[in-house]
């Protein structure tokens, strides 16, 4: 099951044998949190088909999803970077499915050997500071009709399916944007045929259409995660 985590699938024999052990599967509901604001991290999950997405919501109840976890990453990686406690982000199921769990005391002994996997987690952030970076960018330079597309491109490259289970009330909410403008441009793709909506469903038909709907923003952070951790 490692393999369907392109972090895991990258380390070697040697490396996963020692982690092996300490690596359990779990299964995830959507919506459901596995951090809150404040708690210490003492779990890393290395997603297989699960997404997770990482939230900051504001003082008067706004959400907004600021990172996408699938089975390209992991999350967790600050536990690994001096401090165990995330004082300001959600991690919060997006899509159910499986992860591979293990304890942050066991990654960060494997981490401090400053080996190969130390190597490849330092990558990865490079790599992750990346989709972060050009998520700020893209959600103050770019329209709702690039950002949905590229979202939901975004969603189907971690999860390896073209059926996403999303409400387009939980879109509206990790875009930061009203639920009547998710609505309108759904309805616009699903006209030109590039995905199909209905029961929570969204179904992508023509990934190259979507892509060509989208803005930059997916192609650039695509080319960054290859260039760093190499193609998929």
């Amino acid at each position: 099951m490692t393999a369907e985590n392109q972090i895991l699938a990258a380390l070697s024999a040697d490396v996963l044998d020692r982690l092996r052990p300490h690596l359990s599967q779990v299964t995830l509901a959507q919506n459901e949190i596995v951090h809150l604001p404040g708690e210490p991290l003492s779990h890393l999950y290395f997603p297989l088909d699960c997404l997770f997405s990482i939230t900051i919501t504001m003082q008067d109840g706004a959400m907004s999803e600021v990172g996408i976890i699938g089975n390209r990453e992991v999350l967790g990686i600050n536990t690994l970077m001096g401090n165990r406690e995330n004082t300001q982000t959600e991690y919060l199921v997006q899509g159910a499915g499986s992860a591979m769990k293990i304890e942050a005391q066991i990654m960060q002994q494997e981490f401090k050997r400053y080996g190969e996997l130390h190597d490849l987690l330092l990558r990865y952030s490079q790599a992750f500071l990346a989709q972060v970076s050009q998520t700020a960018a893209c959600n103050s330079l770019h329209t709702l009709e690039q950002r949905l597309p590229r979202w939901l491109l975004e969603a189907q490259a971690r999860v390896d399916s073209d059926h996403l289970p999303l409400t387009q009330e939980f879109i509206a909410m990790m875009l930061g944007v009203r639920r009547a403008g998710v609505t309108q441009t759904a309805q616009k793709l699903q006209e030109r045929k590039l995905i199909r909506y209905q029961r929570g469903d969204v179904q992508i038909l023509n990934q190259g259409g979507l892509e060509a709907s989208a803005c930059e923003c997916f192609k650039r952070t695509r080319a960054e995660y290859d260039r760093l951790l190499g193609r998929k």
